[in-house]
């Protein structure tokens, strides 16, 4: 695979190279650098400039306004136009989607700042609104994952929108002048990290979307579309901003807690029975007038499962197959009762109360075959914990229940199918492979494999994106580091160096002094032989926080609702300070990386 192929024709990249339109930018941003230099009394010729990222890491909201904040203030200071890349995790991603919705901001911070804390502050989008996106993912992808419905359920509690713009809409806003930084989004592969093989670091840019070390890209327009052997065989819409937003961002807490939530929140999506209902009447009215218009001399029967049946009554339908349920009343309370079940067992409740709809039918018939799974008197049993005896637990009773269904019940109820079985199967970020069966030493095994790959929340690996920004290509010299991450604060920058020194990676080595582990200091600087300078920044720390850094800790939980307009105001203050308070110490270490340039390169 050549670069010179150009990326409209839907070929995959495999080269250690910049993408030719990122490398043209960066090129004009360089040049707004300089003379940002020269503002800040730091003398140098445009190739002794310093390339500098700006790293927000995860942390949910915490991160979100914190990133903002720091900003704000490397604007006022005049540092913000120093920063050649703005790479983001999770939490931080989430700014900079708001951020670079507006053209230009960097020049207009103080207004974008106050269009933002407005929405933030503002009310959540609409039930209706949440649910028409989530008929539009479940309609037009072929993968439909928890990805989807986290974006609709729990990102727009968070952001107070539906951004359905995509990334290269985003930026063909910018203008090509370099007044911004360059952005990049992070992820991770799930399958690489749960291996411990291949690459899991994958970065989405404006331009392209990729495995940021193996250096395996393609366009960012074509990222979810089905390819094989490095070309493109079918296009699948760009996805939007708010799904970008959720596939970065999902790592909001353990794993038992977040499924705590995804129920919850199917309960607060569903609950309104009549409007489900009215849905389900209407998808099954268009299909009707499909078929009409599709006759071909022989009746055909809209049967119970929405499949177009010839010279059958929905009778005898039924009579083949016994376990299809009477009515969608019935299918609905059954997956209603399903979630419920699920609910309660993870919230410590015994879910057995609710096994009736699930045993029975109409006409006492089963839904599904439990021969086996019960005991002498037909009761399911309930052991410690709430597992089920010989069903192994409630997932695969969960399952089971799931596939039975499965293409019987139109939108919305199949919908509410796939999301039950994504959350029993923990599917997140699922996309089709542009990596499959493509030939080439440079790409591992394991990435050519298997026709999809799933993507997840970087911060479940690493919660800053370090590795977006030590592509060598990218040839950094100055990493600064805002970490807004939840229990040790030195975390990410200590598992950066050993993961770089596992992969041979210049990294500078990692001391933090003993008494600094529990209240960090607001400034640390790394620095290493033919290694790019890291400045690593603690969001709580004993400067702008005295000592209540715990007090701190425990007002802005990673896992907790929106902020208040008071608690963003805050936070938004605390964070600044680490720039304010850290000005001469940023202008020195930048000064020190013009002076390294040379010696790098």
């Amino acid at each position: 695979m050549s670069a010179s192929k150009p990326q409209e024709s839907g070929e995959v990249r495999i080269e250690p190279s910049l993408n030719k339109n990122e490398a043209e930018f960066i090129d004009g941003r360089r040049k707004s650098v300089l003379q940002s230099l020269k503002k800040l009394q730091i003398d140098c010729s445009q190739n002794e400039v310093p390339n500098i990222a700006l790293l927000g890491s995860g942390g949910g909201q915490r991160a979100m306004v914190g990133l903002l904040g720091s900003l704000v203030q490397l604007q006022k200071t005049g540092l913000l136009d120093s920063i050649l890349y703005l790479s983001g995790v999770s939490g931080s991603t989430w700014c900079m989607a708001s951020l670079y919705q507006e053209p230009d901001w960097s020049t207009k911070l103080e207004t974008v700042k106050d269009k933002i804390i407005q929405r933030l502050s503002g009310p959540e989008v609409s039930w209706k609104e949440a649910f028409d996106k989530l008929k539009k993912y479940y309609s037009r992808k072929d993968y439909f994952s928890l990805t989807d419905f986290w974006a609709v359920m729990v990102i727009t509690s968070y952001v107070k929108e539906i951004d359905e713009h995509t990334l290269t809409e985003q930026w063909s806003q910018q203008s090509k002048d370099g007044k911004v930084p360059f952005p990049i989004y992070t992820v991770i592969d799930k399958n690489c990290k749960q291996c411990n093989i291949g690459d899991p670091w994958f970065e989405i840019t404006p331009h392209e979307a990729g495995y940021s070390l193996t250096g395996a890209f393609v366009d960012a327009s074509n990222f979810g579309s089905k390819f094989h052997k490095g070309s493109k065989k079918y296009q699948q819409g760009e996805f939007d901003m708010l799904y970008l937003q959720a596939l970065c961002g999902s790592a909001l807490a353990d794993e038992v807690e977040i499924e705590k939530q995804l129920w919850q929140k199917i309960e607060d999506l569903f609950k309104p029975k009549e409007t489900v209902f009215q849905e389900l009447r209407k998808e099954k009215h268009e299909r009707r007038l499909e078929a009409l218009e599709s006759r071909t001399g022989t009746e055909e029967i809209f049967a119970a499962g929405f499949e177009l049946r010839r010279g059958e009554e929905l009778s005898e339908y039924r009579q083949e197959d016994p376990t299809t349920p009477a009515s969608d009343e019935e299918c609905y309370q059954m997956l209603m009762d399903l979630v419920d079940k699920n609910l309660s067992a993870l919230t410590g409740e015994d879910p057995s109360a609710l096994d009736e709809s699930f045993r029975t039918l109409k006409g006492n018939k089963p839904l599904i075959d439990l021969s086996g799974d019960q005991s002498p008197s037909g009761e399911l049993i309930i052991a410690e914990g709430f597992k089920l005896y010989n069903i192994k637990d409630i997932k695969d009773y969960t399952m089971n229940v799931c596939n039975r269904l499965k293409g019987r019940i139109g939108w919305p109820l199949d919908a509410l199918v796939r999301i039950i079985k994504c959350i029993s199967q923990w599917t997140w970020g699922r996309n089709y492979n542009f990596l499959h069966n493509v030939t080439g030493e440079a790409v591992p095994n394991t990435l050519q494999e298997t026709e999809t790959r799933d993507y997840e929340d970087a911060g479940l690996l690493l919660n800053s994106p370090y590795f977006s920004v030590l592509r060598k290509e990218r040839h950094i010299d100055l990493i600064i580091s805002l970490d807004f991450s939840e229990g040790d604060p030195f975390m990410t920058v200590k598992e950066a160096d050993k993961t770089c020194k596992e992969l041979n990676i210049p990294f500078p080595e990692v001391n933090i002094p003993s008494e600094d582990l529990q209240n960090p200091k607001d400034f640390y600087v790394f620095k290493g032989q033919n290694t790019p300078t890291v400045i690593h920044i603690p969001l709580f720390n004993v400067v702008n926080c005295g000592d209540k850094i715990e007090t701190w800790r425990k007002n802005y939980k990673t896992f907790q609702g929106p902020y208040s307009a008071e608690e963003i105001s805050d936070l938004m203050e605390v964070a600044g300070k680490n720039i304010t308070n850290n000005r001469g110490k940023l202008v020195e270490q930048i000064r020190a990386a013009v002076g390294q340039k040379g010696s790098r390169r």
